[in-house]
């Protein structure tokens, strides 16, 4: 009878043991997951206030620009516009998104901007007396400094989605992640034609004003 209860007693200690090491094997996959899916949040922080930077940058640049005599009002308003449809795109700062459309339809906003803006500048260099002005070159180092550190915690936010989209992805951790709801996060993707600066046109090329009569028999001999 002591036998038996002893040989009890041993098997229930067994079961205690594994269970209060799966419990820690639990709780150490979900505070990893808590963990990464923090940090991904964080650097989507970073992202959105390097995002709005840029877009505060905006106003005192196109007023600036406005300034310039005859300066391509198209231009202006192109970047008007881009400035209201990335606020029409409401995301929340402080925690990245879930759904890749939505982080499609924000990058799509952000990517019209961005395109917008190279065009001014590009224009700008058409217009020595604007580059010369101490307001415009300030704005634009910051703003090209802005776009700079945009492309690098856009990088940043990427690697840390991988971590933690790895994690999600691997076993036995994605079992913990499909119990608790831990989803993937989509990434930044690179827009297609990214790579190639803006067309600009000045018609540079246009037809030259026609001879004059009197010139025109002038030449002919």
């Amino acid at each position: 009878m002591n036998k038996f209860a002893l040989g009890c007693g041993g098997l229930v200690a067994i079961l205690v043991f594994i269970i209060v090491v799966c419990g820690l094997a639990l709780m150490g996959s979900y505070n990893r997951l808590v963990g990464l899916g923090q940090s991904v949040d964080a650097q989507w922080a970073q992202v959105q206030t390097v995002y709005q930077r840029r877009a505060d940058l905006i106003p005192n640049l196109v007023n600036t620009v406005a300034g310039a005599a005859n300066f391509e009002k198209s231009t202006l308003t192109e970047v008007t516009n881009a400035r209201a449809s990335v606020g029409r795109v409401q995301l929340d700062p402080n925690k990245a998104p879930t759904d890749a459309k939505q982080l499609q339809e924000f990058q799509a906003a952000q990517g019209q901007l961005s395109n917008a803006l190279s065009r001014l500048l590009v224009v700008a260099e058409n217009y020595p007396q604007l580059k010369a002005t101490e307001n415009f070159q300030g704005l634009q180092a910051q703003l090209e400094g802005t776009e700079n550190r945009i492309s690098v915690e856009r990088n940043k936010f990427n690697t840390t989605v991988q971590g933690y989209n790895v994690a999600v992805r691997s076993f036995p951790t994605n079992l913990i992640a499909g119990m608790f709801g831990f989803a993937p996060r989509p990434f930044f993707e690179a827009s297609q034609g990214a790579q190639n600066a803006p067309t600009v046109n000045f018609n540079f090329n246009s037809p030259a004003p026609a001879a004059s009569p009197a010139a025109t028999a002038a030449a002919t001999p």
